[in-house]
């Protein structure tokens, strides 16, 4: 017994002792006799001497170096990233609002900095409103309005704008404390980056489309409606939703693997199988495809509001003598603007056959969520991978009924609205159902 108290005490030896008094005593021991139960016992507290002085040292030289790297992110930062996408979805929203009410070319001019303030007194309110008056949406759109009227759609696209900027800010400088900090992996700060990336050609995107919307030749030409480039607006929309649909992934998966590497996953094996059957690998492609069909409808959705395509044929599911508009309408040589190879045109700027287009991706992705539903319900899933099927299926019954009433009705700005956010909705809940039941990773 003297023997194994003098090994737990060999560690106080010194600086770098305890490995040179442990090999020394690994040299020097006796053979084990049978039944020799002392040897035994100073064995074993060898072993667990060594185990903690490679943890005391691997700790201490990350300490002293600074370079101890995460396995997981902080729960923090998944929690960051979820209300960073919550912030897209409102911006998405109010941008949408800001579009239907005419109001997105109202400030001209593009002041990151200086343009966070609203005018204060009326010469400055009368100074915005003689440069709005140069160009052509008040030319030709809103002519004649008065300075209360232009103060409305000034606050519109003022806000939008603004919460712009306050997203920026919310996630450029808790991404940066969070890389310094230490809070995230390698892998994540990589994420964050290009995340961070993507947001700042959001911004860029948006003035580009607005700068589309000013362009003074709008005036000139009798035929031209001023207003944005609808393929700017759907690069717009587009950079939005991939930016929320990578905040909402990246926040999820950081809150999956703390919950794994924590032991907070009820039955974590069985999920785990669950997960790994072949037939849940097959209706996970299916839904990156579904997800993929959402993603393209409302994209599409894009290039009908860039266009007003959805003012005309205001009826469902004709689209005026019969289902679809004559095919001399739809496949116009106009469009083509006299290059007979350019006739694809019809399918990006002929207003009837854009609306055409998103009527047939919009059934299209109603009846591959429905068959994905049918098919689906009947296969063993995890709790919350059914609850989400449920959700997905209602928002895609849900989305039908608004883009019917939105165009019978005309587009009202209230149904309108809401056709948009509710798409958002829509590809989040696709998202969200390929999350819960993409495969868990394993702890590190």
């Amino acid at each position: 017994m003297f023997a194994a108290r003098f090994a737990l005490r060999l560690p106080a030896l010194g600086g770098g002792g305890g490995r040179r008094s442990i090999a020394l005593l690994s040299r020097h021991r006796p053979p084990i006799a049978a039944g020799g139960g002392c040897w035994r016992t100073v064995l074993q507290a060898r072993a667990a001497t060594q185990r903690r002085l490679l943890e005391t040292a691997a700790a201490a030289a990350a300490a002293a170096t600074g370079s101890a790297r995460r396995t997981v992110d902080a729960p923090i930062v998944g929690h960051w990233s979820l209300f960073c996408a919550s912030m897209v979805f409102g911006i998405v929203v109010w941008g949408g609002l800001t579009r239907l009410t005419e109001s997105g070319l109202s400030i001209v001019e593009w002041k990151p900095i200086t343009g966070a303030q609203l005018p204060t007194s009326e010469d400055e309110w009368e100074e915005e409103f003689a440069k709005y008056k140069q160009f052509p949406e008040y030319q030709k759109v809103h002519i004649g309005i008065e300075l209360d009227d232009f103060k409305r759609i000034y606050f519109m696209e003022w806000f939008h704008r603004n919460i712009g900027r306050l997203f920026g800010v919310v996630y450029l400088v808790p991404a940066a404390y969070f890389v310094s900090k230490g809070k995230v992996t390698r892998a994540g700060a990589a994420k964050i980056g290009g995340l961070g990336l993507l947001l700042l050609g959001q911004g860029a995107m948006g003035w580009y489309m607005v700068s589309s919307g000013l362009d003074k030749e709008l005036a000139e030409r009798p035929d031209a409606v001023p207003r944005v480039s609808q393929y700017r607006l759907a690069s717009h929309l587009s950079l939005a939703y991939l930016l929320y649909a990578g905040l909402s992934l990246y926040g999820w998966n950081v809150l999956r693997a703390n919950r794994l590497a924590k032991n907070k996953v009820a039955d974590a094996d069985a999920l785990r199988a669950l997960l790994l059957k072949p037939q849940t690998a097959a209706l996970r492609r299916r839904i990156t495809a579904a997800t993929l069909l959402v993603g393209t409808t409302c994209l599409s959705g894009a290039m009908v509001a860039g266009l007003d395509a959805g003012l005309i044929y205001n009826e469902f599911p004709t689209m005026g003598a019969g289902i679809t508009p004559p095919l001399a309408e739809l496949w116009n040589p106009f469009y083509a603007r006299g290059d007979p190879a350019a006739m694809w045109r019809n399918l990006t700027e002929n207003p009837a056959t854009v609306q055409l287009v998103h009527r047939t991706l919009a059934m299209t992705t109603f009846f591959a969520l429905s068959a994905l539903w049918w098919r689906a319900r009947r296969q063993p899933l995890p709790r919350a991978s059914r609850a989400t099927l449920h959700l997905m299926y209602g928002l895609a019954w849900l989305q039908v009924a608004l883009g019917i009433t939105t165009l019978v009705d005309f587009v009202p700005i209230a149904n309108a609205s809401a056709h948009q956010a509710n798409s958002v909705l829509l590809l989040a809940a696709a998202l969200r159902l390929y999350h819960t039941l993409h495969p868990l990773p394993i702890p590190k």
